[in-house]
């Protein structure tokens, strides 16, 4: 079979090419340059498509014994990840730029490409498992180590795209396996940190990111009942659930912290309150892909809506709109709009039912479309240190 391995100059790339090297396919080694202003380096772990990355994924294309190439799709990575990620802050959601990579980006114009060059397959460094169910359909999976598992960020990819792409790393016990595996090969990326938070915003600062592109936009921090307890810089840099960097005058009247229940975009407003206002019971998804028959009566599975985040046991069903409508039985706070909720099913719990965005997630008890006091929470932004990567 012929394979593409996408080399991003990680340790898990280049291992997962070697892998379908060793499978016997022919393989060609692509790197893609994202950033339309590459750095020579790297700052640390963060950043990505430094000149530097690209040399490493080179010497290990170089290894490996294979052809590589390096393609430029920072235009496409601007126009929809990039694009994406401004839009969905600046209405008060909540994005995830690597689901939208992924879906965009990995198995859509990289895919594509691919194919049409004649390549039958594409395979990258992500940390899950394609299979193949009992009627032969394609099957995703959480990866056998948990703790790196990507098949959150993988869900949107849907069937049709799995049956192309190839996880070599979905079986390894852990990084620390990798990175043995590519000292063992000669790989000089053995000892490469990972790479986390956005990869486009290399010094890490996701507020002044937005700031810059955004502007500053100042607006009001009010409570529940609209009483004014300090100002803001932009209504896009909160998340939901917030506790930290509020910078409120005053302390709640009961003493206990404050968290960021909504964000208004249209009044610019930011709304706190209790911990207490943050539980959700109910949440609406749209944009749903299904891997298999969408459930149209109420199904017992897990949900997980953030890419670390705990699954818990819900009900949910396809809803004759294309969406997702979801009954929390577990505890589940501060959901946003614009999150990814993925459905898992399986006896363990590790089988990809489906994958929606969060369109709305009702507090408890209370109405969906009630605004802040209903936590109808109209989306999000990003607190200092947090990421709509992990969000």
């Amino acid at each position: 079979m012929r394979v593409l391995a996408a080399l991003s100059g990680g340790v898990d790339s280049a291992v997962a090419a070697a892998r379908a090297v060793d499978a016997g396919h022919d393989v060609v080694g692509v790197h893609m340059a994202l950033s339309r202003s590459r750095a020579q380096l790297r700052t640390g772990s963060r950043g990505c498509c430094s000149i530097e990355d690209a040399g490493d994924a080179r010497r290990a294309a170089d290894v490996l014994g294979i052809p590589y190439y390096v393609w430029d799709l920072s235009e496409r990575f601007e126009d929809t990840v990039v694009a994406d990620f401004l839009a969905e802050y600046e209405a008060g959601r909540t994005p995830n730029p690597c689901v939208r990579c992924n879906e965009h980006i990995k198995f859509d114009a990289l895919l594509d490409k691919a194919l049409a060059l004649g390549f039958d397959a594409v395979a990258t460094g992500h940390y899950a498992s394609a299979t193949a169910g009992p009627d032969g359909a394609p099957v995703l999976r959480r990866a056998a180590d948990r703790a790196k598992d990507q098949s959150y960020v993988l869900a949107v990819m849907g069937p049709e795209r799995l049956a192309r792409a190839i996880f070599p790393l979905g079986d390894v016990a852990s990084k620390d396996e990798v990175r043995a595996e590519a000292a063992a090969r000669g790989l000089s990326v053995s000892a490469k940190p990972d790479s986390y938070d956005i990869c486009f915003v290399a010094d890490g600062d996701t507020r002044g990111f937005l700031r810059d592109r955004l502007g500053s936009r100042p607006g009001e921090v009010v409570d529940a009942d609209g009483t004014v307890l300090g100002t803001h810089d932009g209504a896009y840099g909160y998340t939901i659930g917030q506790r930290k960097g509020l910078q409120l005058g005053r302390p709640a009247p009961d003493g206990k912290p404050r968290y960021v229940l909504a964000i208004e975009p249209v009044s610019n407003r930011v709304v706190v309150g209790g911990a207490e206002a943050l539980a959700v019971d109910a949440i609406e998804a749209r944009d749903a892909v299904w891997f298999g028959t969408a459930p149209r009566d109420w199904t017992a599975c897990l949900l997980q809506v953030r890419a670390h985040g705990a699954a818990v046991p819900v009900r949910a069903r396809a809803t004759a709109g294309g969406g997702i409508e979801v009954r929390v039985d577990g505890p589940l706070r501060g959901v946003a709009a614009g999150q990814s909720a993925v459905l898992y099913g399986g006896t363990d719990g590790d089988v990809v039912l489906g994958q929606g965005t969060v369109e709305r997630a009702t507090r408890a008890g209370a109405a969906a479309g009630d605004g802040a006091a209903g936590a109808g929470v109209a989306g999000a932004g990003v607190a200092a240190g947090r990421t709509g990567a992990t969000a």
